[in-house]
C-alpha cells in the first residue's frame, strides 16, 4: 500500500513572527502537517534578501510547535547544526549544496535518524543525486532520505518557467528497483510563477511523485514578499491542488 502524499508547505522564507504564525494557522485549517520554514537563504546576488537567519530560530520553532506541524528548514552551513538539528523534523539540503560533500557529512553525523529532504541540484545527473544520497548513508545517517526534484536549467531562461520540471527522471528513479527512497517535487521553483504551479504539481503527481514542497503565502504578506513572491500560491489555491492530487494519486496507486 502506498504511502500518503507528502505535503510540505510554507513561505519561501519567513520575514516576521505575524507572517509565519498567519501562514502556519492557514495550513493547520488544510490538514497540512508539514511546514516549511526557512530563515537561511542562498541567494544569487549578495544585495538580495538573505533571510533573517539565527534572529528566526526562535520563530520557526515557536510557530511550528503552536500548531503542532512538523518544522521542514534548510540549512547552508554545518555551524548551524546546533542550532538548527534540536529544533528541526527534517533538515532540507538545498539544490545548491547537494555537491557540497563536507556538508552533507556533518548533516549525516548530527542528524543520524531525522529524515533529510535532499532536493536536487539544478544541473545534477542521476548519477550525482545518488552519489549525494550515499554521502549520507555513508556518513552515519539512518532515517529516512526524501529526494525532491525541483526543476533543472534548461533553455526556458524565464520565458514561460523558471526551471523544467524533469518528469524523466522521477519517472526513471521511481521506475528503478534499487531505488527505494520517496520522492517529492518542488513546482513552485520549476514554475517560478504561481499560474503554472498547480498543472505542474498535478502532472508531477500524475508520474509517480510521492508528494509537494510547495511555497504558500497570504495577503498582507503576499505582496510584500522579499523572496520569490511571484511563484506564492494562496491556501485556497494550495486546498485545490491537494483535493486534485490525492485524486490522481489514489488511482495511479489503484491495485
Amino acid at each position: 500500500m502506498s504511502q500518503a502524499l507528502l505535503i510540505i508547505a510554507g513561505p519561501c522564507a519567513v520575514e516576521s513572527p505575524a507572517q509565519l504564525d498567519a501562514i502556519a494557522s492557514s495550513l493547520q485549517k488544510l490538514g497540512i502537517t508539514h511546514l516549511r520554514a526557512n530563515i537561511f537563504k542562498p541567494r544569487t546576488s549578495p544585495s538580495s534578501f538573505q533571510g533573517i537567519e539565527h534572529n528566526g530560530i526562535k520563530i520557526i520553532s515557536s510557530v511550528a510547535k503552536k500548531y503542532h506541524l512538523k518544522l521542514v528548514t534548510e540549512i547552508l552551513d554545518p555551524d548551524h547544526l546546533l542550532l538548527i538539528a534540536p529544533i528541526a523534523d527534517i533538515i532540507q539540503i538545498g539544490s545548491r549544496n547537494m555537491h557540497n560533500s563536507a556538508l552533507l557529512k556533518k548533516i549525516a553525523q548530527a542528524h543520524l535518524k531525522n529524515p533529510i529532504l535532499l532536493k536536487r541540484g539544478f544541473a545534477a545527473t542521476k548519477q550525482e543525486v545518488l552519489g549525494a544520497i550515499n554521502y549520507l548513508k555513508e556518513y552515519g545517517h539512518q532515517g529516512e532520505i526524501i529526494l525532491c526534484e525541483r526543476g533543472i536549467r534548461t533553455f526556458t531562461d524565464g520565458e514561460y518557467s523558471r526551471a523544467t520540471l524533469d518528469l524523466n527522471f522521477l519517472a526513471a528513479l521511481k521506475s528503478d528497483p534499487l531505488f527505494h527512497h520517496r520522492i517529492i517535487i518542488d513546482p513552485s521553483h520549476a514554475a517560478g510563477t504561481a499560474k503554472l504551479i498547480e498543472p505542474l504539481a498535478l502532472a508531477g503527481i500524475a508520474a509517480g511523485a510521492d508528494g509537494l514542497l510547495i511555497e504558500v503565502s497570504l495577503e498582507p504578506y503576499l505582496s510584500q514578499a522579499q523572496s520569490d513572491k511571484e511563484q506564492h500560491i494562496t491556501p485556497d489555491v494550495l486546498k485545490n491542488i491537494i483535493q486534485k492530487s490525492k485524486q490522481i494519486h489514489q488511482l495511479i496507486n489503484k491495485k
